[in-house]
């Protein structure tokens, strides 16, 4: 057994209101039809921080990501007096990257400017796509001329960290429209891409009525095809469905996916906490109705979660084994307290079936792995 050491501390603060749901999302959101409480969000979110501040043990934050629902809808008064009580209550590092998710639409891209001076340097912006009859069919609220001017109005705020979420694989979509799309958010010259491939999840609108999507064959010759003109235009592929100019990733996801610790706050948020003391590692989560949680007082916790030692290992395997790069093996037992021989079967197995490749002290998923991501990480949790 090997001793956990402190990971990197991120922070993550949910946003849950939209103004419509989208019929393919399953993430915490809802509809806002009367004015949104963010006076009163915002003084619970900081209650729920000092809930946490015992379980920070003196680390500061490397990153701050808001997320939603849609945060670009609560004011920039409200994210600046959020973020200076953040500070007067948890340390941050020189360069903390704090990033927020941003709709296109006129309304908040007009509030670009008081995001970056309330301390916002990174935008990601939620395209979808630039065809008109897709966003509508997504159920988006902007338009592609909002989409394109939403990229200029955040340089012109001082914001040059811009990552744009662009999906593929939507319905009644060709490969010519899915490639038109990435050119033109190439085009534009953001640092960093989100491109991912539209899944239909439980609970949503696309479940129930699930609409016809591109075959299997078709999905992956857009891949192919998309992942070339990236390369081609000086995108690293970095992780599962993020690319990156220069290195400039996402800091906030690069610590989540290799298993660093984050405090979440916010209806629905999520944590993950290293304790040295106890030698553990817990995952929390908050309360989901945004109603309950603006009621809470005293616990805005709904669950926590101590990971067990088997569970620790393979959680760490299902994280990183999404970086393109993987993962170096010192890495493992510091973050873990698990010997990684425990795991050098499996590990051979993957080797051996090229869906695992190692060098130079790092492990990491083969280009076939990738494309099997859930039958390799699943072998870690049986």
């Amino acid at each position: 057994m090997t001793a956990l050491q402190l990971p990197p501390l991120s922070l993550y603060i949910h946003i849950p209101w939209c103004i419509r749901k989208c019929p393919y999302c399953d993430f915490n959101s809802h509809e806002s039809a009367s004015a949104i409480p963010e006076a009163d969000y915002v003084q619970q979110l900081l209650h729920d921080l000092e809930q946490d501040l015992p379980l920070v043990q003196s680390r500061p934050l490397t990153s701050i990501f808001f997320g939603g629902g849609t945060p670009s809808l609560f004011s920039a008064t409200a994210i600046a007096e959020l973020l200076k009580g953040v500070a007067d209550r948890v340390a941050w590092s020189e360069d903390i990257e704090i990033t927020l998710e941003a709709n296109p639409g006129s309304a908040e891209a007009e509030k670009f400017a008081g995001f970056a001076e309330a301390g916002i340097n990174r935008l990601s912006i939620g395209v979808q796509s630039f065809n008109n009859a897709h966003l509508q069919t997504l159920g988006r609220v902007h338009d592609s001329q909002q989409a394109l001017a939403a990229v200029g109005l955040a340089r012109q705020a001082g914001i040059n960290r811009i990552n744009l979420d662009l999906m593929h694989g939507l319905p009644d979509q060709d490969a010519d429209s899915a490639l038109a799309d990435l050119d033109t958010a190439i085009g534009l010259n953001p640092d960093h891409l989100s491109w991912y491939q539209l899944t239909i999840e439980p609970n949503t609108r696309f479940y129930s009525h699930p609409p016809l999507l591109p075959e299997e064959e078709a999905l992956a010759d857009i891949q192919d095809a998309g992942e070339d003109r990236l390369a081609n235009a000086g995108y690293q592929h970095y992780e599962v469905s993020a690319y990156a100019r220069d290195g400039s990733y996402s800091r906030h996801n690069m610590n989540y996916w290799g298993f660093g610790d984050y405090l979440g706050i916010g209806a629905g948020a999520h944590a993950k906490l290293t304790d040295l003391d106890q030698q553990t590692v817990t995952r929390y989560s908050r309360t989901r109705a945004p109603a309950d949680y603006l009621r809470c007082s005293d616990n805005f916790q709904a669950q926590r979660r101590q990971l067990d030692r088997a569970d620790l290992g393979a959680e760490f395997m299902l994280n990183n084994l999404r970086l393109i790069h993987g993962f170096a093996l010192a890495d493992f037992g510091p973050r873990t307290g698990q010997d990684i021989q425990q795991l050098q079967p499996r590990i051979d197995d993957l080797l051996r079936r090229e869906l695992l490749e190692k060098e130079g002290g790092y492990l990491r998923t083969t280009r076939l792995g990738m494309r099997f991501l859930d039958t390799v990480v699943g072998e870690f949790f049986e």
